[in-house]
Parts: structure tokens; C-alpha cells; sequence
């Protein structure tokens, strides 16, 4: 399957390609919980993830500096008002737009080609990657936009940290550079030019370090060969029992003690 900017995120492409967002789904992050059956349940399109406010306003803000704008809004009528302006709740939006465009380093951060999309076999499976800018043989960079870029988030066994690790951006970077190094040759640094959704939006472009994509690539193999057997049939998957899939489809069996409702996070 040859992908495109129309069928990447189709049915077909998520059963034959692996990306960075279906393997935290599988395995999660430090912050996120990962759920076998859930991700599996996503790939044959028996779940999709509630879509909230502040996922809109940030596709927005992607939308924007992707050049979809238009397709997106045809996609979401609801955010905008009869005379066609944006809804109260997704102004935020075109504040942190206005803020990102004032800013020389971030715009020529966000100067590469949008949207490039690379595939590659990687531990055995085929990837997809869509790069939100792509400057060849100078960097990736990959535009987020946070509630907070300095809150600290904390995590059982291993303290306060950013919001970089805890939520797993650092594998997206690890899988990225390296795919887009088998295609290329060129092994690029990874930047995220990260945005926040506060009263007054803060902006960074932040450099992953090296070591944290190696970390991340030396531990992905085991978890990708299990995977390819979940989405081969060949293994049955493990529930969470905590996600919004789970608590849906959760039949009890046996009563539980009140230690057993702390989840892992």
C-alpha cells in the first residue's frame, strides 16, 4: 500500500503500518497506560478517542500550519459560529497562532516541508511517519500544543518530570529520525516547537537529546515483535481495565479489594 496525505490514516494503512501513536496505544507512556485490546479495538475502528475541546484547539492550531485549514473546518462545523466565526472555548486557537507567527525562530523552525511522509522497516514491522516539517539535512521538527510546556508531571518510581518523557514524545523522535534516516541516510536532530494553551501562550523549540532517542530505540524491539503478533491474531490481547474501552466492554467476574483500584501511573 502506497500511503498518501488522504489514506494515511485510513483503516487499511493503520492495519498494515505501525506509527508512533499506535504503538504508545499498545504499550503506553510514562504518563499514559498502554491497553492491547483498546489499540486493537482503534485499528478495526470499533473505538475512536472522545474528541474534546482542547483536542480541537490544538488540531487547529495544526491545521493551520499544515495548510489544511479549510478541510478542517469542513470537518468540524461545531467549533464555529452561524456567522462563521470561532466558538468562544476555540478563540485560544488563533491567540497561540498569532503568538507562534511573531516569532522568527519558531516560524523558521516550522519552514520545512509539512507533512512529509516517510515509511521504513523498523524491528521487523513497517512503519509510517508524517513529519509536521521536514528541512533535508538540517532538522525534524514536530509542532505540540500543551496545556503547560513547564508543569511538572509526576510518576510512581521515578518523580517529577517534562512533559517531553511523560507523555512519550522522545519515542516519537527516536522512531522518526531513524526512519527518516533509512530512507535518507541522514541521521537529523528532532526538535518539538511547542506552543501552550495558557492565558498567555508560551512558546519554546526544544532539541531532544541524542541519548534519549537511543535509550528509547534499545528498548522498542521486544515491544514491537509482540505487536506484530497482536495484530497478526497469533497472541490474545491484555486489558487495561482502566481505559474508557475497557470500563465499555467490562464484564465482572469476581469481586476485588480496595488496593486493587490504584492503576500503574
Amino acid at each position: 500500500m502506497i500511503l498518501t496525505q488522504e489514506n494515511y490514516y485510513s483503516k487499511e494503512a493503520n492495519e498494515e503500518y505501525l506509527s508512533v501513536s499506535q504503538y504508545k496505544d499498545f504499550c503506553g507512556s510514562v504518563g499514559r497506560l498502554g491497553c492491547e485490546e483498546q489499540a486493537l479495538a482503534k485499528i478495526r475502528g470499533d473505538y475512536e478517542m472522545e474528541t474534546t475541546t482542547s483536542l480541537l484547539v490544538g488540531s487547529y492550531v495544526d491545521a493551520h500550519f499544515e495548510g489544511t485549514l479549510n478541510i478542517f473546518q469542513a470537518q468540524h462545523p461545531e467549533i464555529f459560529t452561524k456567522s462563521g466565526t470561532l466558538k468562544a472555548e476555540y478563540r485560544k486557537a488563533e491567540e497561540i497562532i498569532n503568538r507562534i507567527e511573531k516569532d522568527e525562530l519558531f516560524m523558521k523552525f516550522m519552514s520545512g516541508e509539512k507533512q512529509k511522509i516517510f515509511t521504513g522497516e523498523l524491528f521487523g514491522a513497517k512503519w509510517k511517519v508524517k513529519l509536521d516539517s521536514y528541512l533535508p539535512g538540517i532538522c525534524i521538527t514536530d509542532l505540540k500544543v500543551m496545556k503547560s510546556l513547564r508543569e511538572a508531571h509526576y510518576a510512581r518510581d521515578i518523580g517529577l518530570m517534562d512533559f517531553v518523557r511523560y507523555w512519550g514524545y522522545d519515542i516519537q523522535a527516536a522512531v522518526y529520525q531513524e526512519i527518516v534516516r533509512i530512507n535518507t541516510g541522514e541521521k537529523l536532530p528532532f526538535f518539538i516547537a511547542a506552543a501552550s494553551k495558557e492565558k498567555e501562550p508560551d512558546i519554546e523549540i526544544i532539541q531532544i537529546p541524542q541519548e534519549w532517542m537511543d535509550d528509547c530505540l534499545s528498548g522498542m524491539e521486544m515491544n514491537v515483535k509482540k505487536i506484530i503478533a497482536l495484530k497478526d491474531g497469533e497472541i490474545d490481547p491484555i486489558r487495561c481495565e482502566m481505559c474508557d474501552w475497557c470500563k465499555r466492554t467490562k464484564v465482572l467476574k469476581n469481586p476485588i479489594y480496595p488496593d486493587m483500584l490504584i492503576g500503574e501511573i
